[in-house]
């Protein structure tokens, strides 16, 4: 029995899935990717994306979905989600003032936990995607831990991002370690940077993936480049063990930007990279 099912962020080759959703898809099931994770649904419906997921032998195993859409859709939104095969129901981002030690982390608490509960009703479970910033300590202890020891791992649970775990400053497979056997799927991203913690590097984005940028901080300023999985700095062999001794059951490939190749070219070279070191 294989340790891992490989799969992709669809946010990493979002100008191919707005084009061509289809044609997008099946490339990547040629590559060999078993999962998908959505990020923005491209107007498509939810009939019309699992029936592509199911032709090109696909899993759409988690989503990142923008917290309002809950607000203004309600039901409807996890419904989408259910259709299309959904386990997990990501968080990719939340601003930092409104997380432990801003003045209004108790509404986030509140609000988290009614999106927890509305998700659970369906089978789907709530994770937060990291960036760097959730690694600043506020009273002895890292911000993003905060979150899940305050709310408890029955509301919601971390989908650890690799590199801005590294990029924070700090070594991703203690974070692993840390959730061992509590959760199911990690972010693989890699780059190369001459200044580690040095600022937000990315954009974020909206509910339908659209790109929203930060802040005015430059990946130039920092000697910062996202790189295919195994091109860059982060040491995968070490991260690949810890995340199969806290058994994880997915990981996903996930690359902001591409600087050499073409979005779907950087797919290829990943997912070769991680078949050259057995999985």
């Amino acid at each position: 029995m294989k340790d891992f099912k490989l799969g992709i962020q669809l946010y990493s080759v979002r100008d191919d899935m707005e084009k061509d959703m289809e044609g997008t898809l099946k490339a990547l099931s040629e590559m060999g990717y078993e999962v998908v994770e959505f990020a923005g649904y491209f107007g498509k419906s939810a009939k019309e994306v699992k029936a592509l997921l199911d032709k090109y032998n696909l899993e759409c195993v988690s989503v990142h979905q923008n917290i309002n859409i809950f607000d203004e859709q309600g039901q409807a939104a996890v419904d989408y989600q259910k259709e299309i095969g959904v386990k997990y129901s990501v968080i990719p981002s939340y601003p930092i003032e409104k997380l432990y030690g801003g003045d209004t982390w108790e509404e986030t608490k509140e609000r988290f936990t009614k999106m927890s509960n509305l998700l659970k009703n369906s089978g789907i479970e709530l994770y937060y995607h990291n960036h760097d910033y959730e690694f600043k300590k506020v009273n002895g202890e890292f911000i993003h831990d905060h979150i899940f020891s305050e709310l408890g791992l029955d509301i919601i649970k971390p989908q650890i991002d690799t590199c801005w775990v590294h990029y924070a400053g700090y070594n991703p497979v203690d974070s692993i370690n840390k959730y061992a056997g509590k959760v199911n799927i990690l972010h693989l991203k890699d780059f190369i940077c001459k200044n580690l913690a040095g600022g937000a590097v990315y954009d974020l984005i909206d509910n339908e993936g659209k790109v929203q940028e930060r802040d005015k901080n430059t990946r130039e300023e920092h000697g910062f480049e996202f790189k295919p999985v195994g091109y860059g700095i982060q040491k995968f062999p070490e991260i690949i063990e810890a995340a199969k001794k806290a058994g994880i059951k997915y990981l996903i490939i996930e690359q902001d930007k591409h600087t050499e190749n073409t979005a779907m070219e950087d797919a290829k070279l990943s997912i070769d990279y991680l078949k050259s070191i057995g999985l």
